[in-house]
């Protein structure tokens, strides 16, 4: 059996290596071909392109580098033809795979795509468009397959695998100790892992730290870089904006958020992971002015809410501050009462709790299970 999958940015590539993992578990047998990153490769991917070639946000960012997009695909496109695998998988991306996958579906490819765009919130009419570019959706949240039934087309929920791999119950006492934090408050902030979104909300996050110190001098501001450029751009902003307290830790999100009273942060995956540590967070969103009028313009966004926490309870459950509403004043005062009162982040653990259980499904297994019963299904 031959699977080609293709993945962009560091969470495709843990996500594709998972199911890599659990496919093996079952066909030992299974070759992989594609392009995907270090994770995957271990798993055995015979990777052809350098993933992080397809790491680009917003509508702007992405037409400065199209025609090197462009050319990638369609040369990727061709070996996969080529190659003959017994179905293709796009891990996310889908700005660039749901195309290629619809081409190799009109080359007579199985396609199945790993997690769904995010049609809750915005450019829903992508989901009637899936059909013509995958066999298969597989998606991370239970209000997406109900998306795609009334388009027809064939969706199924096997859970998030960041819940299967964060603890039910963290140990705050544990990450504090790691971090050498035994008896100080923290406060951890993520400013995202594009150097994009850290120049666009770091600022405005380290302004909001001064105001929050003036109120708790002890406070600690912990803020994880996800790979060395990132530290270099945070280490860039805070010689700009020096902030009391401040420490940039390498890696070590997770123990950042559990061991902090809230968390300050992009809005992306991060929110699903600050909620599955049980941690109160306020989430920023800002991209460039002019992706943000083309978006508004033309009215792609289709909710009030964008924070997975507060879409996966159906409540505002958390503060939401976009754009212009994303500024040091309001930052502060939306970060305030949870620094101040720890029955609030209680009574927000039970919630996050509950949440966390719906999606502790072990999404690699379901995952490999339904692309091989995909594969059963359409032999003769």
């Amino acid at each position: 059996m031959k699977i080609a999958l293709v993945a962009g940015e560091a969470s495709g590539d843990l996500l594709g290596a998972e199911l890599m993992a659990a496919l093996k578990a079952i066909r030992p047998d299974v070759e992989f071909i594609g392009m995907g990153g270090p994770k995957m490769q271990v798993q055995g991917l015979a990777s052809w392109f350098d993933y992080r070639m397809l790491s680009i946000m917003g509508f702007i960012e992405v037409l400065r580098h199209l025609p090197r997009l462009l050319k990638l695909r369609k040369n990727l496109l061709e070996r996969l033809i080529a190659a003959e695998p017994d179905v293709v998988i796009g891990i996310d991306a889908p700005d660039f795979n749901l195309g290629l996958e619809k081409r190799c579906k009109q080359a007579g490819l199985r396609t199945v795509h790993f997690v769904s765009p995010s049609i809750w919130a915005w450019r829903q009419g992508r989901a009637g468009k899936m059909a013509q570019c995958a066999d298969l959706v597989l998606c991370l949240f239970p209000m997406e397959p109900p998306i795609y039934a009334r388009f027809g087309v064939n969706a199924v929920f096997v859970g998030h695998p960041l819940a299967d791999t964060i603890a039910l119950n963290s140990d705050r006492l544990q990450a504090k100790h790691r971090l050498a934090l035994d008896g100080k408050d923290a406060l951890a902030i993520l400013p995202g892992s594009r150097l994009s979104e850290i120049d666009r909300l770091l600022p405005t996050f380290i302004d909001a730290g001064h105001l929050l110190h003036l109120d708790f001098p002890q406070l600690q501001f912990l803020i994880p870089a996800a790979n060395p450029a990132c530290r270099s751009a945070i280490e860039r902003h805070l010689r700009e904006r020096p902030l009391p307290n401040a420490h940039i830790l390498d890696g070590d999100t997770q123990a950042a958020m559990i061991a902090s009273k809230a968390v300050l942060l992009a809005s992306g995956t991060a929110t699903l992971e600050a909620m599955l540590c049980k941690r109160p967070m306020v989430v920023c969103y800002k991209i460039s002015p002019v992706t943000y009028f083309i978006v508004k313009r033309l009215g792609l966004i289709k909710v009030t809410s964008y924070s997975l926490p507060n879409v996966l309870s159906g409540e505002r459950l958390i503060p939401e501050l976009m754009q212009d509403a994303c500024n040091p004043q309001a930052v502060a005062l939306s970060l305030k009462p949870f620094i101040d009162n720890d029955s609030l982040a209680d009574a927000l653990s039970t919630r996050f709790l509950d949440i966390h259980l719906d999606l502790r499904k072990n999404a690699a297994k379901q995952a490999a299970a339904s692309v091989l019963g995909l594969l059963d299904a359409s032999r003769p």
